[in-house]
């Protein structure tokens, strides 16, 4: 069974050296140790830099909390991602929307959905979290808490790469999503800190050209998102509806604590997803899961899903070719 799964391990260089991704193949899934803690998993190539500002966060003496948030902040400044923060795709009227969710280990979570001028919804979704007696605000109400709690409101210009695509995508006006090009890059991050206390992100500007309103799954405590520290850790990225309609992230949670690996839980998630949806060779969807161990696990619908990982002395990508086949 793990002899199929092979991985592409690369190192970068952080802190001044370069550190190999401690992982060998068929290992994927195995802990690296019982107890190996800190750790910090998130989704795809984006996530090596959202990961090493979460690191620097974590070390410097902050909490979990406090790096799963600035972690994802880093993407949600990037003006190269076309799929979180300010400077992602529009909707189909060229209006860009965002989603975020944030959650604590012992249960508190907060959510912000369909969010226009705010450049960090995360940071909308922590404060939902921390200071009003509700989990999720949406669209004009959560503008205006964004701006009772003195966030500026950004102005609501495309960016140039998003002008350029929603104008060619305006001559045909055909919704199309492309499997891991056009809607992956959502960014899902996961972390345990040394005290085994965890805590997860989400945040994403959705689908593009999507009917103006749609909320996906990133910002639903449960689908894209949750957290338990008594089990473990899991999120979600790809086409939100498939994901919601399993509520993924919960489901895998909840896998774990039957006793299940996360590795096995992420694939027990994807066949349920794969079961109840139609058309899915044109969808993509994937999951990151960990326990309270260390242990960890990913699988997707299609090949292409990766994730980032950093532990102690270790950074790195796992390409997995970890995916759903069928019999």
């Amino acid at each position: 069974m793990l002899g199929r799964r092979k991985f592409l391990i690369k190192t970068v260089i952080g802190a001044g050296a370069a550190f190999p991704l401690a992982i060998a193949e068929g290992s994927f899934g195995k802990p690296v140790g019982k107890g190996s803690m800190p750790l910090i998993l998130s989704t795809w190539d984006h996530g090596m830099a959202a990961n090493e500002r979460a690191w620097e966060v974590l070390n410097s003496g902050k909490s979990i909390v406090d790096a799963v948030e600035e972690g994802v902040k880093v993407t949600e400044n990037d003006l190269d991602n076309l799929s979180v923060g300010l400077q992602g795709l529009p909707d189909r009227e060229g209006i860009t929307t965002l989603d975020a969710s944030i959650m604590r280990g012992d249960g508190a979570c907060g959510a912000v959905a369909f969010v226009r001028q705010v450049k960090h919804p995360i940071s909308l979704a922590r404060l939902v979290m921390e200071k009003t007696p509700h989990v999720m605000l949406v669209g004009e109400g959560a503008r205006q808490f964004a701006l009772a709690e003195g966030f500026p409101m950004e102005q609501e210009v495309l960016s140039e790469k998003a002008e350029r695509a929603y104008q060619n995508w305006k001559k045909t006006s055909e919704y199309k999503p492309v499997i891991n090009i056009e809607n992956h890059d959502t960014i899902g991050m996961i972390g345990m800190d040394a005290n085994g206390k965890m805590a997860g992100s989400c945040t994403t500007s959705g689908l593009a050209y999507k009917m103006h309103g749609r909320v996906g799954d990133s910002p639903i405590i449960g689908a894209g998102l949750f957290v338990d520290d008594e089990v473990g850790a899991a999120t979600a990225t790809g086409l939100g509806e498939s994901i919601i309609r399993i509520s993924g992230s919960f489901l895998i949670v909840e896998l774990m604590r039957q006793g299940r690996s996360p590795q096995e839980a992420c694939e027990e998630a994807v066949r349920r997803l794969v079961a109840k949806n139609s058309n899915i060779e044109n969808i993509q969807a994937g999951f990151l899961a960990l326990n309270k161990d260390g242990e960890f696990g990913a699988y997707a619908v299609h090949p292409g899903f990766n994730f980032a990982r950093h532990a102690l002395g270790e950074r790195g990508m796992v390409n997995s070719g970890s995916h759903f086949k069928r019999k």
